[in-house]
């Protein structure tokens, strides 16, 4: 099972990122990408990712309110007090 996550929404502006822009988690640990990608991003992703591949968010508290099978996270950056801006991901599983 792979992980993808994609930019669902920027909050301020972020250097690295863009709506829309994503990468993937081959088998949990290949990281596959065309753009560059945030530590910072990585960083909020790494308690959660293995733990989605095998489960469902909600037994997390990261399910969305739309769409259950997905996961949110964001990552760190308060951009209410940087110049930062704070992205939220959006984590969907994909069959290998």
């Amino acid at each position: 099972m792979d992980i993808v996550v994609t930019v669902k929404e920027i909050r301020g502006k972020c250097p690295t990122y863009k709506v829309g822009d994503s990468f993937t988690l081959k088998a949990g640990y290949q990281l596959v990408s065309d753009s560059p990608v945030c530590m910072h991003g990585l960083a909020a992703l790494m308690p959660y990712y293995n733990a989605l591949r095998v489960s469902e968010p909600a037994q997390w508290g990261l399910e969305g309110k739309e769409d259950s099978s997905k996961a949110y996270i964001q990552c760190p950056d308060p951009f209410d007090c940087t110049n930062g801006g704070t992205v939220i991901f959006e984590i969907s599983k994909q069959q290998s």
